[in-house]
C-alpha cells in the first residue's frame, strides 16, 4: 500500500473521505469490527456529530473495510483549554487485517492535521492498549474503577454535607443544568473534553437495547439553599446474582461532577443510600477524594486502567498550549520516527510570563520518545517514572527533577467519558 499522504492508497485498496450516502454502511462497518449493533437511531446520532470532511475509510472495491475519524474538540490541559482532535471510530475487518490499513489512516491523519496547521495534539481513548503507541499515542490519564460495598460505606465524623439537597429529575429537567454543571466544573479539571448539543445526545442515548441489562438513565441532581445547582450523578441500576446465589446488584454510576466538595459528598451520601442494592460500580479519578471521607476506604475497591492517551502532532505549539508548575529552561531532544516532523531539540522556557518552544542546536537536557511526551503532556504520567523505566533519559543532571515538578498538574488529569472519547 503506497503512503496515504501522498494520496489516494492503490494495488488493491483506496482511501478517501467518506460521502453522505456512505456514511450508514460504513458506521456499521466500524460497529460490527466491535462486536456491536447500530440502530438507525444510534446511527443518525452518530452522523450528527461527525464531520464528513475528517472520516476516512479504506475501500475495497466499493466496500468499506476500515475507517477512522476526527472531531475538534476543546480539552481542558494543566493552565490552559486548547483544541485537539479526537480519534474515534477507528476499525478495519477482521478480513482485511494485517496489511497496513491502521497505519495507513494513522498517518493519514496525523499528516493532514500537520500540513494543515491544524490542532496540535490528537487523543484517543482505545479500545486496545497495546495498539496505538507505535503511532506516538501514550497514556496520559487514567481512571480508578470503583466497586463500593455499600454495606461499609459509612462517612467520616465531621464530613461537610452542606444544607443543600439531592433532587431526582426526569430527562427534560435534568439535560440543561447537567450540562452548565459540566461545563463549570471541565473549565478547571484537566482531561475533561467540550460537548457540543451532539456529544451529549450520545453521551445520554438511553434505548433499552444499549443499557446491558440495567435500567433507564436517573439523574439526580444538587441544588443549593439560593437555588443554585451544584452538582449530579447519572446512574442505572442494575440487578443480577454472581454464580452462587449471592445478590451482586448495583447502582451504576455513569458520571458524577460536582462544583465544591459539599456537592461531592452529598451525592454520594445519595447514591449510598438508595435502598436494596448492595454495590455501587463508578469509574472516577486516580486521586477520587470518595475514598478519604469514607470511614473505612476499603469499601471503596479500586482497579486502576488506562484512559485518554495522547499524541503530540506538532511538539512546539502542543508544549505551548499548556502551562507549567515551575519555571524551565530546557532542551529536549525527541525522536518521532512516525512523523519525522518532530524529531529533533527543542528549547522549552516557561515562566510568568508565558511559554516559548523553538527549534535550537543547543546540547540536550532530556532525550525522549514523543509517545513518552505524550504521556506527560497533561501531568498525569511522571517524567520520573518514565526515567525509572528507561524511557526518558537525563542528560543534564538535575535537568529530569525540574521538569518533573514543572508537568504535573495540581490534581490527576481524569477523562469523564466513555470508550470514545470524541462522541461523549
Amino acid at each position: 500500500m503506497s503512503d496515504p499522504a501522498s494520496g489516494p492508497t492503490t494495488d488493491p485498496y483506496t482511501l478517501r473521505a467518506v460521502t453522505e450516502d456512505e456514511f450508514s454502511d460504513w458506521a456499521r462497518m466500524i460497529a460490527d469490527t466491535y462486536g456491536v449493533d447500530r440502530s438507525d437511531e444510534e446511527i443518525a446520532h452518530q452522523r450528527a456529530a461527525t464531520a464528513l470532511q475528517r472520516t476516512i475509510a479504506v475501500f475495497d472495491g466499493d466496500t468499506p473495510v476500515g475507517g477512522a475519524s476526527l472531531y475538534s474538540r476543546l480539552l481542558t490541559v494543566p493552565g490552559a483549554v486548547m483544541p485537539v482532535a479526537g480519534v474515534a471510530t477507528v476499525g478495519v475487518t477482521p478480513t482485511h487485517r494485517r496489511r497496513g490499513i491502521l497505519t495507513s489512516m494513522m498517518r493519514r491523519q496525523l499528516t493532514d492535521l500537520h500540513e494543515h496547521g491544524a490542532e496540535p495534539v490528537a487523543v484517543l481513548r482505545p479500545a486496545e492498549s497495546a495498539v496505538y503507541g507505535r503511532f506516538g499515542y501514550g497514556p496520559a490519564t487514567q481512571g480508578n474503577q470503583l466497586r463500593c460495598d455499600k454495606r461499609g460505606m459509612s462517612f467520616r465524623p465531621g464530613t461537610d454535607f452542606g444544607q443543600g439537597m439531592v433532587r431526582l429529575m426526569d430527562r427534560a429537567q435534568a439535560r440543561p443544568l447537567v450540562q452548565e454543571i459540566y461545563d463549570r466544573v471541565r473549565s478547571s479539571s484537566v482531561g475533561w473534553p467540550d460537548r457540543g448539543a451532539p456529544h451529549w445526545e450520545v453521551r445520554l442515548f438511553d434505548e433499552p437495547h444499549s443499557r446491558g441489562g440495567a435500567t433507564a438513565l436517573r439523574f439526580a441532581v444538587h441544588q443549593e439553599p439560593d437555588g443554585q445547582f451544584t452538582g449530579y450523578a447519572l446512574y442505572r441500576h442494575k440487578s443480577s446474582r454472581d454464580a452462587v446465589g449471592n445478590d451482586s446488584s448495583a447502582v451504576q454510576v455513569l458520571e458524577l461532577a460536582a462544583v465544591s466538595r459539599q456537592a461531592y459528598a452529598a451525592l454520594w451520601r445519595y447514591l449510598v443510600g438508595i435502598d436494596l442494592v448492595p454495590w455501587i460500580e463508578y469509574e472516577g479519578a486516580v486521586d477520587e477524594p470518595l475514598q478519604h471521607v469514607l470511614t473505612d476506604p476499603r469499601a471503596a475497591r479500586s482497579a486502576v486502567v488506562d484512559r485518554l492517551w495522547v499524541r503530540l502532532v506538532d511538539v512546539d505549539r502542543a508544549l505551548t498550549g499548556r502551562r507549567y508548575a515551575a519555571s524551565l529552561d530546557l532542551v529536549l531532544d525527541l525522536d518521532d520516527a512516525f512523523c519525522p516532523w518532530n524529531t529533533g531539540r527543542y528549547r522549552l522556557q516557561t515562566d510568568e510570563h508565558g511559554v516559548t518552544c523553538e527549534r535550537t542546536k543547543a546540547s540536550a537536557d532530556l532525550r525522549m520518545g514523543v509517545t513518552e511526551l505524550g504521556a506527560a503532556f497533561l501531568g498525569g504520567t511522571t517524567l520520573a517514572s518514565l526515567a525509572a523505566a528507561g524511557l526518558v533519559q537525563e542528560v543534564r543532571p538535575g535537568a529530569l527533577a525540574l521538569a518533573d515538578l514543572a508537568f504535573r498538574g495540581s490534581r490527576q488529569p481524569f477523562y469523564p467519558g466513555g470508550w470514545a472519547f470524541p462522541l461523549y
